[in-house]
């Protein structure tokens, strides 16, 4: 057991969950007074002692299902793609559960289950779903994966496709509407409760609901069947690299799901937080400035003359001004976006936050963030209501910053810090670089932010290296964690 929470823990460590060895420790400590067969018990105590943030649980239950999972001969994957459960020794069809350890386990079978073709598997289904029966329904799950996954062994494919073919053929969206169809027409009510002859508006629509939570369950019985079966014919280790979830601050935004961008929204405002009051205790506590020989010797007539506490003068590190131009077209505008938000969400670091937009034409949009509690809401306004098209919405990073130059180069400081944002992919039009030598002979600092990967960098219409040889850096920013540790250093 202990070699096997040692490489749990390494896998949480490899998906980029924190985990010290006190951590370790705490964790093995507390599995001496868990139950072992009790799985939820143990998934919440290790849970409780390795994870210290809400947005690291996913990647948590993730390795723990597979470093968990339930094992044993009934998993195992046959090597001629015909799995076992479906045939016994004689080669005549029977369902898993029929009969053996597995079958008294999980109460799911009995030899009345033998031979039942796909249509007595769909009645199965539709029973199972609508008593709810959830010994019947891990039955069904694991003659479903059995019956269509079409898994082999040592086979390199993952489990969603093997999740995919089932549900394909399990049709659950049908057999979601023949539970409320038949429910509707007065049918055998779910659950033992009354059905009304006529079901109201609300009525079918809470019915649907409670449906689709059980077919919800049983999507999640036959991922975690799946899950088993692959864990035994590769082994915990070798599936872990190969499903492992990333954490929401190591997203790649350009490339992120609808579901992965809506977590890292959750995750940006917490994470503005923290980072403000980390850059506010940074500049209290900045570096000792030099040695203030005259308060020196002052204090030191209490100690006989004897300079026992020497005196510093403290620096008064300024504020800087930023200047945030960023690129919007495409997929980088979901950096654009994040950039926006989290640097205006710690303004008070910042003497000063301008940004500005651009596609081919350029636009101020600063006026958005005024008297606005959540950066979101004007995020979202930019997106709608800045002018930020010239001619033919393509980039044209020359001309978006030769208007920006002639418009407010003069407004640009010794004081400022301006930070390009984009991919430098300029559609073939000229660079116009001499504006980004000028804003670094003007500002304090001059950095390129660039949310593509570096092995793209000036290849086919990218430009990057044109701007960025007038630059201080120019920095691959394609994560929430890269841009919390780029604005952290910059204030």
């Amino acid at each position: 057991m202990l070699d096997l929470l040692t490489g749990f823990v390494g896998e949480l460590r490899s998906a980029g969950i924190p985990v010290s060895l006190t951590e370790h420790l705490d964790a093995a400590e507390a599995l001496r007074h868990v139950p072992m067969e009790d799985r939820e018990a143990l998934k919440y105590t290790l849970g409780a002692s390795l994870v210290k943030s809400s947005t690291h649980w996913r990647a948590y239950e993730t390795a723990f299902e597979i470093y968990f999972s339930l094992r044993g001969p009934d998993y195992t994957i046959a090597e001629d793609g015909e799995d076992p459960d479906l045939t016994d020794e004689s080669g005549a069809e029977r369902l898993p559960g029929s009969g053996g350890r597995q079958g008294e386990g999980r109460g799911g079978g009995g030899g009345g289950q033998e031979g039942m073709t796909p249509e007595e598997l769909a009645d199965l289904l539709y029973k199972a779903l609508l008593g709810s029966n959830d010994a019947m329904v891990a039955t069904v799950a694991r003659q479903a994966v059995s019956r269509y996954a079409g898994m082999e062994a040592g086979r390199p494919v993952g489990g969603t496709y093997y999740l995919y073919r089932t549900l394909r053929n399990l049709d659950l969206d049908r057999v979601l509407e023949r539970l409320v169809a038949d429910a509707r027409a007065g049918g055998p009510p779910p659950g033992g409760a009354a059905v009304p002859e006529e079901l109201t508006g609300l009525e079918e629509r809470l019915l649907r609901d409670e449906f689709q939570v059980r077919i919800d369950r049983l999507r999640q019985e036959i991922e975690s069947e799946i899950r088993r079966r692959l864990v035994a014919d590769r082994g915990s280790e070798a599936l872990a690299k190969s499903i492992r979830k990333p954490l929401p601050e190591d997203i790649d935004v350009m490339h992120a799901t609808r579901d992965e961008l809506v977590a890292l929204r959750k995750l940006l405002q917490p994470l503005s937080r923290k980072l403000a009051v980390r850059l506010a205790r940074k500049r209290r506590h900045g570096r000792k400035g030099p040695l203030d020989f005259r308060a020196t010797v002052r204090h030191s007539l209490s100690t006989g003359g004897v300079p026992v506490e020497p005196k510093f003068r403290y620096p008064r590190p300024s504020k800087p001004e930023i200047v945030v131009i960023a690129d919007i077209s495409g997929s980088v505008a979901s950096f654009a976006r994040f950039t926006l938000h989290l640097v205006h969400a710690i303004s008070s670091q910042f003497s000063k936050v301008r940004s500005f937009v651009f596609i081919d034409g350029i636009d101020e949009v600063s006026r958005f963030f005024d008297g606005v509690d959540d950066p979101a809401e004007a995020v979202h306004r930019i997106n709608t209501e800045a002018d930020v098209i010239w001619v033919d919405g393509h980039s044209d990073y020359g001309h978006a910053l030769t208007v920006f130059w002639e418009r407010w180069g003069e407004e640009i400081t010794p004081r400022s810090s301006v930070l390009l944002l984009g991919d430098a992919r300029n559609n073939y039009h000229a660079s116009q670089a001499w504006v980004v030598k000028e804003l670094r002979a003007r500002a304090r600092h001059v950095y390129w932010l660039n949310p593509e990967p570096r092995a793209y960098w000036n290849s086919g219409d990218s430009i990057v290296g044109e701007y960025g040889v007038h630059c201080d850096d120019v920095v691959e920013c394609r994560t929430l964690r890269q841009l919390e540790k780029f604005v952290g250093e910059l204030a």
